[in-house]
């Protein structure tokens, strides 16, 4: 598919997306009601989304950027959309989303949109991981200049690793690895994720 293909068919879901707050309350609405967020409704993946809203807060609380972060993401002078697809029951996004939204906070130029994965099929379908609907999954465009600046997603270098490992290994996702991932990310306190995000910005504007 063409860059400008894949730009027509994000601005045709812009509508669609939430800001960072919106996408906690709409999380939180839905399990009030005893739901998670995408069509797949079971016990599970309604726990999944739970404790994924435990630890976004908690991500909000305990991250913070290096000063060669903050300063390389305040030099950004280019206007930039960064829009997530995501659901609320990811394990991956819980740890990812309060960074980014960390980073964007930073910069007027950096504008943090939310989409959800299984409502919008045609969006997720233009940027897949080795063919799957992996996410989060972020996309860097600048609106204006119809361009696609960047993709990251859906995990830091080091975990994406961690996981083909186990894929390849196991062929799925054993209950312990997920747990030895999620051990991962709290040791790594976000540090990886800032960093593949911030090189991407980096690279963009050499």
């Amino acid at each position: 598919m063409s860059q400008e293909h894949s730009i027509d068919i994000i601005k045709k879901h812009l509508d669609k997306t939430f800001s960072y707050s919106d996408y906690k309350n709409h999380i939180e609405a839905l399990l009030k009601e005893g739901e998670s967020t995408g069509y797949t409704q079971n016990e599970a993946y309604l726990n999944y989304s739970r404790l994924g809203f435990s630890r976004m807060k908690r991500w909000e609380k305990i991250f913070e950027l290096s000063p060669d972060q903050i300063e390389a993401i305040k030099n950004v002078d280019q206007k930039q959309t960064w829009l997530v697809i995501t659901e609320g029951w990811c394990g991956d996004a819980a740890a990812v989303l309060p960074i980014i939204k960390k980073i964007t906070d930073l910069n007027s130029f950096l504008d943090l949109r939310i989409i959800l994965r299984d409502e919008n099929e045609e969006l997720m379908n233009q940027f897949l991981t080795n063919g799957g609907k992996s996410i989060p999954k972020l996309i860097a465009f600048d609106e204006d200049e119809e361009k696609i600046l960047f993709t990251w997603g859906p995990r830091p270098k080091v975990a994406a690793e961690m996981v083909a490992k186990e894929k390849a290994e196991f062929g799925t996702f054993r209950d312990e690895f997920k747990i030895t991932l999620q051990k991962w990310y709290n040791q790594d306190k976000g540090k990886n994720i800032a960093a593949d995000l911030v090189n991407c910005l980096k690279h963009e504007m050499a």
